[in-house]
């Protein structure tokens, strides 16, 4: 990590920038593949997977008999962990759902909005060293809770042609409608236009890698709607000179271990604990499986020593991270004063691993500076809100004289009509 130590104000804009790799002509393999996944539907998808993932299928689809004996190879203490993990999930989403309420805004004249679920979702979830089967739980869950009719997953298959066990065995458990054996771009493609296998879907969530990404920026142009822009994940902590090194160096690595373009952020008022978190992380690296990985993340990420926790609060909600880790005696103060964060970890227990699995909150947050705009899953993703009003002939009369007004300022001389019409037969 790179160490700096009071930097200028004029410099921070420049400091919580993320790292960027320019892929050349990513646009036009995009532009390709969907153009390709249109015209050829499922001929398309056998090619692209055989070319990109090596593998050669006999089907896409993943059959129910698959999808239950996937529990077979799962060990009984994954099948609690995912049980716990489910049910905190599960409550935590179900409290989100609104309780529809009924608004007389004027004598007669009433309003309310309804929820009603996306018909049909599409998830993507990427495959690879690390398949995230907790996605599928934090995907999912929202999706059934919100009334979604159908739910269908798509992910990259080994070379071998098959799927991680244990995403069949979460897709099967929380009641993903199909589970489909395509990855990368073009099954974004194929969740966008519709293929013979795999229908077209309204929605697509997911993370995934910068093709799967500009895909699913793509996708938006041809009427489909995204979770959200996503980039490589990121954490930010916040510690003081009581938090415990080994803890924070611990929280940062849990991020780097992502991906070589993940970004770990560490700000302090203390010099001491910058540096016994440094000789941490180099203890700890050398135990991951992951090293490599981790260690090229390293080099984009940086720690920041300020004068005061204000100073790190302030930097913090201009770098606007996906994860936020306050390790701090005073966190639930600091916490008042977050203004920009996908998920916030209070106090120096809540590392940010308890979030991606178990806690119960959502783990699909905004990267790259978008928690400034964009909030992370949640059931209301997975709705649209519809608001209703219903008008009776004392509602019409109480404020049918100021639409006619306001119709008529506009000069939209047949929404004053529409009124007017109304108003002149209860006259006669």
């Amino acid at each position: 990590m790179k160490i700096l130590k009071n930097p200028d104000l004029k410099d921070w804009a420049m400091l919580a920038k993320r790292p960027s790799k320019p892929v050349a002509e990513l646009d036009l393999l995009v532009d390709e593949v969907f153009d390709n996944v249109r015209k050829e539907g499922d001929k398309a998808l056998y090619a692209y997977t055989e070319k990109f993932d090596k593998a050669k299928l006999k089907s896409l689809k993943i059959e129910a008999a698959e999808l239950k004996n996937a529990s077979k190879n799962i060990s009984k203490k994954l099948k609690e962990a995912i049980d716990i993990a489910f049910v905190n999930i599960s409550k935590f989403h179900t409290a989100q759902k609104e309780k529809v309420q009924k608004i007389e805004t004027t004598s007669g004249v009433v309003c309310w909005r309804e929820s009603r679920g996306i018909e049909r979702v599409g998830i993507y979830i990427p495959g690879g060293s690390a398949p995230l089967f907790s996605t599928v739980l934090m995907l999912a869950i929202p999706a059934k809770i919100s009334g979604c009719k159908e739910i269908i997953l798509c992910t990259p298959p080994d070379k071998n042609g098959k799927i991680n066990p244990t995403i069949l065995y979460v897709a099967n458990l929380v009641g993903i409608t199909s589970v489909f054996s395509v990855g990368g771009i073009q099954a974004i493609g194929a969740m966008t236009f519709g293929t013979e296998t795999i229908p077209a879907v309204s929605k697509i969530f997911g993370p995934g890698n910068q093709y799967v990404t500009a895909a699913k920026q793509r996708a938006q142009n041809f009427g489909v709607a995204i979770d959200m822009p996503a980039g490589p994940s990121e954490v930010l902590i916040i510690a003081d000179k009581n938090a415990d090194a080994e803890f924070v160096a611990a929280d940062l690595l849990s991020q780097a271990e992502h991906g070589a373009d993940s970004q770990v952020i560490l700000l302090s008022t203390s010099t001491k604990l910058i540096e016994d978190t440094q000789t941490e992380l180099k203890k700890q690296l050398n135990k991951l499986p992951r090293k490599a990985v981790a260690a090229e993340a390293l080099k984009n990420s940086l720690a920041i020593e300020f004068k005061t926790e204000n100073e790190c609060m302030m930097f913090s909600n201009l770098y606007a991270p996906e994860h936020l880790i306050l390790a701090c005696e005073n966190a639930d103060e600091l916490a008042k004063k977050v203004v920009n964060a996908g998920s916030v970890f209070i106090g120096k227990y809540a590392c940010e691993s308890a979030g991606d699995y178990a806690s119960g909150t959502n783990h699909t947050l905004p990267t790259n500076g978008y928690a400034r705009n964009y909030s992370g899953i949640s059931v209301d993703s997975f709705v649209r809100k519809i608001t209703f009003q219903k008008i009776s002939k004392k509602g019409i009369q109480n404020i049918g004289p100021a639409i006619e007004e306001m119709a008529e300022a506009e000069q939209l001389f047949a929404h004053k009509n529409a009124v007017t019409v109304r108003l002149k037969k209860f006259k006669k």
